[in-house]
């Protein structure tokens, strides 16, 4: 195969880590490349797969699109289970552009989440750290509002703490609660002119408030995301999704596997169960292999999730086996009939 020199740089990525990525998807096939060839050696079919997973990879390069090493095992995985997919078609259109940076879907995972946030009123986005559960709802936020589908923006999250005490914060109230919201803040300067941001927020159009400002509220024409809902109770999830007007959008984003509630009694746990069953609500669950952040974060949340099945199953082969010693144990016996002394003769 021939490569253009430019495309081929960015193909093969830094220090040649997206070769390394490709190499590791098909260990079968062995990939030399010199100048601006590719070679390909070894069991056809495997060969085969690379030589599209590359021309896929080329046409989301034409595209204007910026490589990862999620983009290319997604893609692999994509032509293993469907060799009639184009990659550069279903993760190739962008959700917003700011600042010559494309935000878009980069698993499938992803994909299915952005198109339900599209089909549905309400869309949970349920998985573990780097899943771009947050970014992504935000990206289409900012995206309903540029294309003036809602009048504004609100962005909540609850106030909890990651598990310590950060004491009595100075300032005013809004000073105390910003810092629970910052990740919010951070995206948005990241999406949206920096300068722009400031008058939303001084307007009312893009509003960033703790969860508990959400009570007694009716949100209409909006674009609602809560964020770290795992740390809602049940009650404020309840509160939260009543708060739905008239040609809203809601996105309730999570991880079932950190809650930092005291109780451990989580709203988004309940939820699921509750609602599951719903029209117009739609619940998808992104995985490890959803994660877009260092190849490692994958792997932790794999080792976790193991860890915790493993934990989970011995503390059930524990409770089997204290009730199977509780219907063992025999009944005490009772008190027995004292027969009547004899009198002496």
């Amino acid at each position: 195969m021939q490569v253009d020199g430019i495309a081929m740089v960015r193909l093969l990525g830094p220090q040649d880590r997206f070769l390394d990525t490709i190499e590791h998807e098909y260990p079968d096939v062995t990939v030399h490349v010199r100048g601006n060839d590719i070679t390909l050696t070894g069991e056809p079919a495997q060969v085969e797969a690379v030589r599209r997973l590359i021309e896929e990879l080329q046409l989301m390069l034409r595209g204007g699109r910026d490589l990862g090493e999620a983009e290319i095992s997604t893609s692999a995985r994509m032509l293993g289970a469907d060799s009639t997919r184009s990659p550069s078609e279903l993760l190739g259109q962008a959700i917003l552009s700011s600042r010559g940076k494309s935000i878009r879907p980069k698993t499938l995972g992803q994909k299915h989440y952005v198109d339900a946030i599209d089909e549905n009123t309400i869309t949970f986005g349920i998985g573990p750290a780097g899943t771009g559960k947050t970014y992504l709802a935000m990206a289409k936020a900012v995206q309903a509002l540029q294309r003036k589908e809602v009048d504004r923006i609100i962005l909540t999250r609850p106030a909890v703490e990651a598990g310590e005490r950060l004491g009595f914060l100075p300032g005013t109230l809004t000073e105390k609660i910003d810092p629970y919201l910052r990740p919010l803040y951070d995206a948005l300067f990241e999406m949206m002119d920096p300068e722009l941001v400031p008058k939303l927020l001084a307007a009312g159009t893009i509003e960033v408030a703790p969860l508990a400002y959400m009570r007694g509220r009716t949100l209409n024409s909006s674009f609602v995301v809560l964020d770290e809902a795992q740390n809602t109770t049940p009650e404020q999830m309840k509160m939260f999704l009543t708060r739905l007007g008239f040609g809203s959008r809601m996105v309730i984003t999570g991880d079932v596997t950190q809650v930092d509630l005291p109780a451990g009694a989580s709203g988004l746990k309940l939820v699921s169960r509750v609602l599951d069953n719903l029209d117009d609500i739609h619940f998808v669950q992104l995985t490890s292999a959803d994660v877009v952040r260092h190849s490692l974060v994958g792997r932790i949340v794999d080792a976790y999730t193991e860890y915790d099945a493993q934990k989970q199953a011995q503390r059930y082969e524990s409770d089997q086996a204290r009730e199977f010693a509780a219907r063992a144990t025999p009944r005490s016996a009772g008190p027995r009939d004292r027969l009547p002394k004899r009198r002496p003769s």
